[in-house]
């Protein structure tokens, strides 16, 4: 689990420019001068719940068409590279928000399936953008050791396997 690489890096760290569990929002730090930072934020939610689609939520046609749509408005266009290789970049001279979006484009179209490894942490309190690395790509947490540790205690104690008063010998 971990950084997504690149091209999905920009995409990854887009998303995690707000931190759910303690609200803290880098957004405008990120995008910088003349973005539209209410709508790249209802874009950054939108790709964080089609990340969360990735780790096994329904990805509804809605959500679909809403993603495409916002993505129409960012064109992208052929570039040959020095080397020869294509590959697909933003237009010239699109305004900074429709920049950042054909940004977005330009990534998802470079990494194929990749794409789909770029997950949100199935825990509510962190929807952490990670990329997953495990082999089958059945990820569901952003860390093992912290998300993935809560999930299981929390089932744990579901299950009515830890009492929530503590034996005798530690109360006080």
């Amino acid at each position: 689990m971990g950084d997504a690489p690149e091209p999905l890096r920009f995409v990854q760290d887009l998303v995690n420019t707000l931190d759910v569990e303690s609200g803290a929002d880098g957004l405008e730090a990120f995008v910088g001068e003349g973005v539209e930072v209410e709508r790249v934020r209802a874009f950054r939610e939108l790709l964080r719940l089609i990340c969360m689609a990735h780790g096994g939520m329904n990805m509804t046609s809605e959500l679909i068409e809403i993603f495409e749509g916002e993505l129409a408005t960012a064109p992208l266009v052929l570039a040959l590279r020095p080397d020869g290789e294509a590959e697909l970049v933003p237009a010239p001279g699109l305004p900074p928000t429709e920049l950042l979006f054909a940004q977005v484009a330009a990534a998802v179209a470079a990494s194929g399936k990749d794409w789909l490894r770029l997950k949100a942490c199935a825990d509510e309190s962190c929807r952490w953008l990670y990329y997953d690395r495990s082999p089958a790509g059945l990820g569901r947490w952003c860390s093992m050791a912290v998300c993935g540790s809560r999930a299981k205690m929390r089932a744990y104690r579901a299950r009515g396997n830890v009492s929530a008063v503590p034996p005798a010998e530690y109360a006080e």
